[in-house]
């Protein structure tokens, strides 16, 4: 789930209430690039009785382009992990300022400013800039800003800066962390993850979404016939915005027996690992 400390509606402990409203007994707080909103979050599981994962969404390069990568039992206070998140956070500022001038550019008016309003503190990602371009009249809805000017390809898009699968599943195992890939869609073929198993992987996110019954069925397949473990969730953002789309929380009913399998291999691992 994703709180605003990164790009979702609801702060940390308002995510955990909800979760406990719809009747869940865990969740994972897993905002991008950023574990700021993780000791919230698990203050409010401590007093509302649900299990709090501190997480992690990171961005990785992959053979088209961008992918997604899912950190577990992350620390909060690791100098290492911190200095890998503040220089993603900086490039992500980065990208959005470029995003900006290509927006004012094509005659969005648009300033740098607006887009931190919409992040408020957070780390700054393009539904922030989405929602800016909405709320300064360059789109009706987020869903527009992205097919005319912020998804790839389109003109005010911008890569990131992003380090490799093998770099991020170091880092998370240094700080003894487990590692799934997020949402691979079509692209999950054994293939692929028998090389992410060959560079770290421990699990796969086989329920999400925006996999319908034969995907997961596949990627079920593969995960379990290469000896990794599943993960899922519902991405869950907070309330759809204008334009915005998010299935409800807690609607992929994950099994808590995944967790219990995560956490045993996270007590596999050795106390210190990497470089």
């Amino acid at each position: 789930m994703h709180s605003t400390a990164s790009d979702g509606g609801l702060p940390p402990q308002a995510v955990v209430e909800r979760a406990r409203a719809a009747g869940l007994a865990a969740l994972a707080l897993t905002d991008h690039d950023t574990v700021a909103g993780v000791p919230a979050a698990l203050l409010a599981g401590e007093r509302l009785g649900v299990r709090v994962v501190g997480g992690c969404e990171f961005s990785s390069a992959a053979p088209w382009g961008e992918m997604h990568v899912l950190g577990y039992f992350l620390p909060t206070h690791s100098p290492e992990l911190e200095s890998f998140l503040v220089r993603s956070r900086t490039d992500r500022v980065r990208r959005a300022r470029e995003m900006v001038a290509r927006l004012q550019a094509l005659g969005v008016p648009l300033e740098f400013d607006h887009v931190l309003e919409e992040a408020a503190g957070g780390a700054v990602g393009r539904p922030h800039v989405a929602r800016a371009v909405v709320r300064q009249g360059g789109a009706r809805d987020v869903s527009e800003a992205f097919d005319r000017f912020l998804g790839r390809h389109r003109p005010a898009f911008v890569e990131k800066v992003l380090p490799t699968f093998r770099e991020i599943a170091e880092l998370v195992h240094s700080v003894r962390g487990v590692v799934s890939v997020a949402h691979l869609k079509e692209r999950g073929t054994r293939a692929f993850l028998e090389r992410l198993r060959g560079e770290g992987l421990d699990a796969v996110e086989t329920r999400h979404p925006s996999h319908d019954p034969d995907l997961r069925t596949r990627l079920t397949n593969s995960t379990l016939g290469l000896g990794l473990l599943r993960t899922g969730g519902s991405d869950w953002h907070g309330d759809p915005g204008p334009g915005e789309s998010h299935d409800p929380l807690g609607s992929q009913q994950v099994p808590l027996e995944w967790l219990e399998q995560l956490e045993t291999r996270r007590a596999g691992l050795p106390a210190s690992v990497g470089p």
